[in-house]
């Protein structure tokens, strides 16, 4: 017969036991066929009783018959029962389906057939009381089977018909004087146990289909979770590969706005061209941060604490947001110490922490005012940002920092946000050895705040030097002079790296690879400032070029310059006292280098 049944999974939907895998019937023949050779085994000693009983009574052998008959038949289950386990070792699940299910069946029916026929045997001779106890035996080892058969619903049924059916239609015959009243009764007991048998079988299969549809799903899982690790180790693989391209042209770019500003003569356009540049410089910072966090995410970011400029980092913060809040009908205020402050930090975490706690106030503020501002707490400098918006619930308070995590509230005034800005702030400033924490008034605002050890002196090393938040913005370019090799492929950046240093007076010679830069500097150019580009077409190590220079002119000074983290390279450069600078590269900063190892003109 079909097994057909409801099962309710979202929607009503019905499953048969062909939709489970051959492995899942397989497992439910098992089950069954271990309840009937179980059911088989304790056969022998039931019939003992029996056959004392009956012995009592009459003296003839029929019931010592059928008990031996039953030794017999569990000794010959026994044999089966080895065969069925050699061929679940070498066969398939499929095979043992076609093969041992009409078997198992056959064992069922034989099993019901050999309890049944007692009652005709001794119909006769035996009393009324002992045909009760072992039609009430028989009914009792039915409702055991109607559980553990089940799961293979077919064996059941073979069972059950030729046990407890048959015997229902031979009551005329066995209980002559009473089957008026036994037979209806009996009747609706089989009735019962075959509903119950369905349950259960309907248990069974959903079990099964369960435990499959767990194993799909984690399967899924695993490869969904296995593609989405091999894209983001991909994206991030593209980043740090295409990290030095993609910095190329906005170093460039930087470079010829700073070219065109020394140069321009009309007083109309300073205006326009200080807004581009400032455009320029907050893209860059933002470029460096998408760079930046994607090496974060692939856990190979190298956390380097050093002495940030908090004040210049607020200033560029608000004024990336600054026009939002206008548009928002939002008043947006800094407050910054008319002293420098500079505080031990991460300058890509610490900005992109400053970065979510201002879209934080910006999100949950509807009106009124948001304050981004610096002071001391101890032997540390605080930044915090005030707003007067919906505030955080005293229930919330507990979760606020956690991954994914947005109130009722939240999600009503936007529902932009997937509550990780916060866990990104709490997750950053564990890195950065900083403490962070809030304080708020349900319906007045907020106060989020990160404290951070104060810098004592600020590192003016090679390797500070390569922050860019440790130079201030310069107003006015003094001339210098002096010369300055540059080895760099790229002919744009060429043009932008001559076209930036000419104006500030500086000569200067380009060469695509090492044996030209050496060809410059034998036609007679002697620099006093080398560039050497980590990546060079020519597939030369930027390194060693940089180094052979410098061994021919020690009195020059010299640093690498990258658009990449993560390099060997790098770090055996840096490990050796080598000036190491990341593209972009801001006119700010390289200008500082410069007037550290030139010398002004003097006017």
């Amino acid at each position: 017969m079909k097994d057909k049944f409801e099962f309710a999974h979202g929607e009503a939907s019905v499953i048969q036991l062909k939709d489970i895998s051959a492995s899942g019937r397989a497992r439910l023949l098992d089950m069954a066929f271990a309840r009937l050779r179980f059911s088989l085994f304790v056969m022998p000693v039931v019939s003992v009783v029996f056959v004392w009983y009956y012995g009592k009574i009459n003296e003839d052998y029929r019931v010592l018959i059928w008990s031996a008959l039953y030794c017999c038949a569990a000794l010959v289950t026994f044999l089966i029962l080895r065969l069925y386990r050699e061929d679940q070792k070498k066969q398939s699940s499929e095979w043992l389906l076609i093969t041992w299910l009409p078997r198992i069946q056959l064992v069922a029916a034989f099993h019901g057939l050999g309890l049944m026929v007692l009652l005709p045997m001794v119909s006769h001779t035996a009393t009324i009381e002992f045909k009760y106890l072992f039609t009430l035996t028989l009914a009792a080892i039915v409702a055991g089977n109607a559980t553990h058969q089940a799961p293979m619903l077919s064996v059941f049924n073979c069972f059950l018909i030729f046990s407890w059916h048959c015997t229902v239609l031979l009551m005329p015959w066995s209980f002559s004087s009473h089957w008026q009243f036994i037979m209806p009764l009996s009747v609706l007991y089989g009735i019962g146990m075959f509903k119950h048998a369905l349950t259960s079988h309907r248990f069974f299969v959903r079990m099964i289909w369960l435990e499959e549809e767990g194993s799909r799903l984690a399967e899924n899982f695993k490869l969904a979770k296995n593609a989405a690790e091999t894209a983001l180790s991909d994206k991030n693989q593209f980043l740090t590969t295409a990290s030095h391209d993609l910095r190329q042209p906005m170093q460039a770019m930087g470079f010829l706005i700073e070219s065109i500003i020394r140069r321009n003569i009309d007083a109309g356009l300073k205006r326009s061209l200080d807004d581009l540049k400032q455009s320029v410089r907050l893209a860059t910072q933002m470029f460096n941060s998408l760079l930046d966090l994607s090496r974060i995410e692939a856990g190979a970011v190298d956390i380097k604490l050093r002495p940030v400029n908090l004040n210049s980092l607020i200033d560029d913060i608000a004024l990336i947001f600054r026009e939002e809040a206008v548009n928002r009908n939002l008043d947006l205020r800094t407050w910054n110490r008319k002293e420098k402050v500079f505080v031990i930090a991460d300058e890509t975490l610490l900005r992109q922490s400053i970065t979510n706690l201002m879209h934080n106030a910006l999100r949950y503020t509807k009106k009124g005012k948001i304050l981004i501002a610096t002071r001391v707490r101890g032997s540390c400098w605080e930044v915090g940002v005030w707003d007067t918006g919906m505030g955080v619930a005293i229930d919330d308070k507990e979760h606020i920092y956690s991954p994914f995590f947005r109130n009722e509230h939240a999600w009503r005034i936007d529902s932009a946000g997937h509550g990780l800005g916060l866990a990104v702030v709490a997750r950053s400033a564990k890195f950065m050895n900083a403490t962070y924490g809030f304080t708020s008034s349900e319906g007045r605002g907020s106060h989020f705040w990160l404290r951070l050890p104060a810098a004592n002196s600020i590192d003016f090393s090679p390797q500070g030097l390569a922050v860019n938040n440790l130079f201030e913005e310069i107003k006015d370019f003094s001339r210098l002079t002096g010369s300055c090799l540059i080895i760099d492929d790229d002919p744009h950046v060429c043009v932008a790296w001559e076209s930036l240093l000419w104006s500030w007076g500086v000569r200067t010679k380009c060469a695509p690879s090492g044996a030209l830069a050496l060809a410059v500097i034998q036609a007679g150019f002697q620099p006093q400032v080398i560039f050497c580009d980590q990546r060079l077409r020519s597939g030369e190590s930027g390194f060693d070029v940089l180094r052979s220079l410098l061994h021919l002119y020690p009195e020059a000074h010299g640093a690498m310059i990258s658009g990449e983290f993560n390099s060997r390279e790098l770090e055996h450069a840096e490990s050796e006292g080598y000036l190491v600078l990341h593209k972009p590269l801001e006119p700010d900063q390289l200008y500082a280098i410069l007037s550290r190892w030139l010398q002004l003109k003097q006017n």
